[in-house]
């Protein structure tokens, strides 16, 4: 195989703002792994301040392995993950990537789609994905609320006026809430607050309180009156475990676990330990979108809108309808092209 990393600094539709930080512009880096046949996979990793990562880093850490990138048989996805582990386990976002890119390849060899070789049940509905209202003043929010009509929306909060701005949005729609603190809140607050956004349909918090909180989540978990679901607290494959009997669901980013392969068992210990799954994305193109597309059928929430926030995507993919469905391109692997702006 050969591998080639494509850079991008994806332009938002919107200013893009959480507790955590604001932006307009999303730098992007994909890989593609490319067969001497022609056939290839493509994967996705954004980058983050708040968690560290930067686009150059990833450049680095990949070109400094990418003779054994290119050298080891991609036999399966996850045997794959496994050989690359010792070179990547400190750094998910780059494992993701390539993980993604490896699982595309794989089916493409197969000419199949991905998630059809994962052999998804038979007569589950899809989950439909949330759209995402960042944080800004009422109007604003309002504004993007009305300018995309939505049958769920995902509403960042962790302001000091936070039950005014749900009571607001909810006076300009009848769609579902789920509303995302970023650990913005304590646990107090959120046990009190809950009440309230159950009347107004949120049907989730996500993530009210830090990740080192673990005696107030236990209160949250024994007292809130709606459901939580874990983010900032569940990252890698062991946190599943330890969001039992703290969290209702778990949240699972790609990028933050390393890639597809993890996500799947995440998903399976989930189902295990009675926990709600969800996955979540960073803000990706629809490489990472498509990625994340193939695993719905195992899901009983998602949040993949990222590349409807863009102003330009540099990719054509899955494509998601005004009911928040996914619609798959008749084409192996997860569909996706790289396009360029």
């Amino acid at each position: 195989m050969k591998l080639y990393l494509h850079a991008f600094d994806l332009p938002l539709a919107h200013a893009f703002t959480i507790t955590h930080e604001s932006r307009t512009v999303q730098p992007t880096l994909i890989a593609e792994l490319c067969d001497p046949d022609g056939k290839a996979g493509y994967g996705e990793a954004t980058t983050t301040t708040y968690y560290g990562v930067y686009r150059d880093d990833l450049i680095k850490r990949l070109e400094g392995i990418r003779q054994i990138i290119e050298e080891t048989p991609l036999t399966t996805p996850e045997q794959y993950w496994e050989d690359l582990r010792p070179h990547l386990h400190d750094m998910p976002f780059a494992q993701c990537m390539i993980d993604q890119a490896a699982n595309d390849l794989w089916a493409r060899r197969l000419g199949q789609r991905l998630g059809q070789l994962w052999r998804p049940p038979i007569g589950r509905a899809l989950p439909p994905t949330s759209y995402t209202i960042g944080m800004a003043d009422i109007p604003t929010m309002i504004a993007k609320m009305q300018e995309r009509p939505w049958p769920i929306y995902k509403i960042k909060l962790g302001t000091d006026h936070d039950l005014d701005i749900v009571r607001a949005l909810r006076e300009h729609t009848q769609a579902v809430f789920r509303v995302d603190a970023n650990t913005a809140w304590t646990a107090e607050q959120t046990v009190a607050l809950a009440p309230a956004l159950r009347e107004l349909g949120v049907e989730f918090i996500e993530q009210p309180l830090k990740p080192a909180d673990r005696e107030g989540q236990a209160y949250v978990y024994a007292h809130c009156a709606l459901p939580v679901i874990a983010d900032e607290s569940c990252h890698a494959e062991a946190d599943v475990a330890r969001c039992a009997g703290l969290f209702h669901g778990v949240n699972i980013k790609l990028m933050k676990c390393g890639g597809l392969t993890p996500a799947r068992r995440m998903i399976a210990e989930a189902n295990r330990l009675g926990l709600k799954t969800m996955v979540g994305c960073m803000t990706e193109s629809s490489v990472g979108i498509s990625a994340i597309a193939q695993l719905t059928p195992w899901l009983d929430y998602v949040d993949m809108d990222g590349a409807l926030l863009l102003a330009k995507d540099p990719a054509k993919g899955v494509v998601i309808d005004t009911a928040g469905q996914a619609h798959y391109p008749d084409a192996p692997g997860t569909g996706v092209t790289l396009t360029g702006f």
